[in-house]
């Protein structure tokens, strides 16, 4: 159901710290034109922690009407609050969603039966959910027994994968289910898809929408040396855009030094030390973006 390249799109703000629904929406159809699948909006790319509620579901709104359903929508309404996921999903649901990310319940960590519970309540408001196993964020894991269970309700649909043995994880759950698997990693994409990821919910195709769509979409059609090589080829970047700082720090600098938003955050988000953002001049400068 969910196979391809799913931008986790960043949230623009105005130089007065507001959402910039404008920027957003150029935003989108520029990842439309570069041949991207889907979009997440209002992941941890899209500073979802700080975003007010009414702000959260403005900017589901504003991409899914700017995406004019030619691209698939999964809304980030995730909460650690079980009633919060509900009401932010339903709204989204409303608002014309394809599915939901769901991303494991942070800071309270809960037990493999609250895991199940929570996920499986949301699933039963009727709309498809992508899992979202981030343990470096979350705290904790959702354990492969809690992917098992979940993976028998007809509205779990796929997990994207964003834990330090990622690899792996996609070989053991399609050893007990056929979740669509999608890498939440840009870097180790080609790899989760040789062992059967079906695309990636990327950072890096905020910025490189076309080369990521390519390299997904040449891997979804067998053509594993052509996507191995380009994989090899923009690693270094991949790497840049997701790591020089704490995301979304990296991909928001580039996003604005490359003119589609402003170097806006929101504490306890802040722009990059003076050091790093001349790295990243110079890495987009390498990769002839700037």
């Amino acid at each position: 159901m969910f196979e391809g390249v799913f931008t986790a799109i960043a949230t623009p703000f105005t130089s007065d710290g507001q959402v910039d629904t404008s920027a957003l929406t150029k935003m989108v159809e520029f990842q439309i034109e570069g041949g991207v699948d889907g979009f997440v909006p209002v992941g941890t790319t899209g500073e979802s922690p700080t975003l007010r509620v009414d702000e959260h579901l403005e900017v589901i709104r504003t991409v899914v009407k700017a995406a004019q359903g030619k691209a698939k929508i999964i809304a980030g309404t995730g909460a650690n609050s079980t009633d919060e996921a509900l009401e932010l999903t339903q709204k989204a649901i409303d608002m014309g969603v394809d599915g939901t990310l769901q991303v494991t319940p942070y800071y309270n960590k809960p037990s493999d039966e609250g895991l199940v519970a929570h996920f499986a309540a949301v699933a039963d408001l009727g709309t498809p959910i992508v899992l979202y196993n981030v343990p470096g964020r979350a705290g904790r894991e959702i354990s492969l027994d809690a992917v098992r269970q979940l993976s028998s309700h007809p509205n779990v649909v796929a997990i994207k994968e964003a834990a330090p043995d990622s690899v792996s994880r996609v070989c053991m759950i399609r050893d007990f289910c056929d979740l669509d698997i999608l890498s939440g990693d840009d870097p180790v994409t080609i790899p989760m898809m040789v062992s059967g990821a079906k695309g990636v919910i990327s950072v890096a195709s905020n910025v490189v929408p076309k080369l990521v769509s390519k390299m997904v979409h040449k891997a979804l059609a067998g053509e594993w040396a052509e996507a191995a090589e380009m994989h090899q080829t923009n690693n270094r970047l991949f790497l840049g855009l997701l790591g020089m700082d704490v995301n979304p720090l990296p991909i928001k600098t580039a996003l604005a030094m490359l003119g589609h938003c402003e170097e806006v955050f929101r504490l306890p988000m802040c722009r990059m030390s003076d050091a790093k953002r001349k790295e990243m001049k110079t890495l987009l400068g390498e990769y002839s973006l700037l």
